[in-house]
């Protein structure tokens, strides 16, 4: 008897949990909803998980503060009202990466109901990516100026790396010594990477080959607390000759 009833218990206390959750997850969604409706700028910075980031090179936002200042850069008046105005039917849990609204144009927490991710690009940040390629176009050496994508500029302990997209969709990786800088002639430049992702955390690695010698990037999204934004194995004939961590250099 004794045993029946600590699982019907467990059954009931799991269920009002559950329902619990379910309601935390709805007000979470309520509230950013009618934060958006108000467009009250000071409160939305206080429900956003720091850095908000931006599609490369744009830099991410740090801190309420700059995102007062940028809010109409991400917030355009097209996805405030789409924000404002959608239903909770729009919104949708995907496990762990938490709720989204539509396809992703947002992501809040599922717990704190903080926005982590705005999938979205206002006519003005498209314009100030381009004007921000162009700026690195004009800075780095001449043999890397053809490029469609900037995806990584990383520091690791002996190299600065930078990774583009090409028109082609492959990927160029070139590097210096740490202490040149981009101007400079790469002392390498590799133009068939390859990308692949590594399961549904968004983690991925970008690699490169050179005769016998092959070149990963990995991006560690997610990872343990003290990871390494990148790690760069090198390997000769398969086996492992280098392993570094990087960091990504905000530009």
């Amino acid at each position: 008897m004794k045993f029946s009833f600590l699982i019907v218990a467990l059954f009931v206390y799991s269920f009002g949990h559950a329902q619990d959750s379910d309601a935390s997850k709805k007000a979470n969604i309520s509230h950013i909803i009618s934060l958006f409706k108000q467009k009250n700028i000071d409160e939305i910075s206080t429900v956003i998980n720091y850095p908000l980031k931006r599609e490369n090179p744009i830099p991410a936002i740090k801190n309420p503060k700059e995102f007062k200042q940028r809010f109409h850069e991400v917030f355009d008046q097209t996805l405030v009202d789409l924000i404002a105005h959608s239903k909770p039917e729009q919104w949708t849990e995907v496990g762990w990466r938490g709720i989204m609204l539509d396809n992703g144009t947002l992501w809040i927490d599922s717990e704190a109901g903080k926005i982590t991710a705005v999938n979205y690009q206002s006519p003005f940040e498209k314009k100030l990516r381009q004007t921000l390629i162009q700026k690195q176009k004009e800075h780095i050496h001449n043999s890397l100026k053809q490029f469609k994508n900037p995806v990584y500029t990383i520091r690791s302990e002996k190299y600065l790396i930078r990774i583009d997209e090409l028109a082609n969709g492959k990927y160029r990786y070139a590097s210096w010594k740490i202490g040149r800088k981009e101007n400079m002639p790469p002392d390498i430049i590799l133009s068939n990477g390859k990308l692949d992702f590594e399961g549904s955390g968004g983690n991925h690695v970008i690699t490169f080959t050179n005769g016998i010698y092959t070149y990963a990037i990995y991006r560690n999204i997610i990872a343990e607390k003290d990871a390494s934004d990148i790690t760069l194995v090198i390997k000769k004939n398969k086996q492992k000759i280098l392993t570094q961590g990087g960091t990504l250099i905000a530009e």
